[in-house]
């Protein structure tokens, strides 16, 4: 038997039942994932694109991504995870980004060709592999070592290995946008690490080490497609 609970025009949340595809539209696109997660990239990319989707929610705070009905999509355990119309299922949040990107290729997801787009990949890569696994060292370090002061002293270097990456994708920012051609997923993937201030450390983000990464924030959060995915995942984040 499956449960389902509205939220939200787009938000559905889901119990343990036949399997989460056996109940997701298949007219829509399906993101499975949590608030203020990296589920935020995937919702942001699809609204850009014009795309009808759903959004189911995974709690991380219950642990919900380590339940059967989850790890049936994504045996990692880990979000988003994003069920395309015709039942398949992509994981990793680079790979989800490019999927979109390469099926609604009108939409301003990614530059058409040439060495912007080189770059794009470049940048994708590169905070999807040195970024966002320290997100999780930062948030969890007791995942990898015993809990206490060792794991207190693996969390301040996850956040420096964090903010020396930052500071890294902050002298490449072109402005307004990442890249000089405009408008990529590469905005949306960089201002959401901008706002996950418990993974860097608030006050460090407070002192204006990014002034380029938070313009991109801002003007992210106006585009109209995005405000109101910005809105539901970040509140008054600006």
């Amino acid at each position: 038997m499956l449960a389902y609970r509205w939220a939200s025009p787009h938000e559905k949340s889901f119990e343990p039942g036949r399997g989460a595809l056996a109940y997701a539209d298949a007219m829509n696109y399906a993101i499975f994932g949590d608030k203020g997660s990296g589920a935020f990239c995937v919702e942001a990319a699809l609204a850009e694109a014009g795309a009808s989707y759903e959004f189911h929610s995974i709690s991380l705070a219950k642990n919900e991504q380590r339940k059967p009905h989850f790890l049936a999509l994504n045996p990692s355990g880990k979000v988003p995870a994003l069920r395309l119309p015709e039942g398949e299922v992509v994981c990793e949040s680079a790979a989800i980004l490019l999927t979109i990107a390469d099926r609604v290729p009108d939409a301003p997801l990614l530059p058409r060709s040439g060495t912007a787009r080189a770059q794009a990949y470049r940048w994708l890569a590169f905070m999807a592999s040195e970024i966002y696994p320290m997100v999780e060292v930062s948030d969890y370090p007791a995942r990898f070592v015993p809990q206490g002061a060792e794991a207190e002293a693996l969390r301040g270097r996850a956040k420096d290995r964090i903010r020396e990456r930052l500071l890294i994708v902050e002298r490449s920012v072109a402005l307004p946008w990442f890249l000089a051609s405009g408008f990529s997923i590469l905005d949306i993937y960089a201002a959401m690490f901008t706002r996950w201030r418990g993974s860097i450390g608030a006050e460090w983000l407070a002192e204006g080490h990014i002034p380029r990464l938070d313009a991109i924030s801002d003007a992210l959060r106006k585009r109209p497609a995005i405000a109101p995915v910005w809105a539901r995942h970040f509140g008054d984040r600006g």
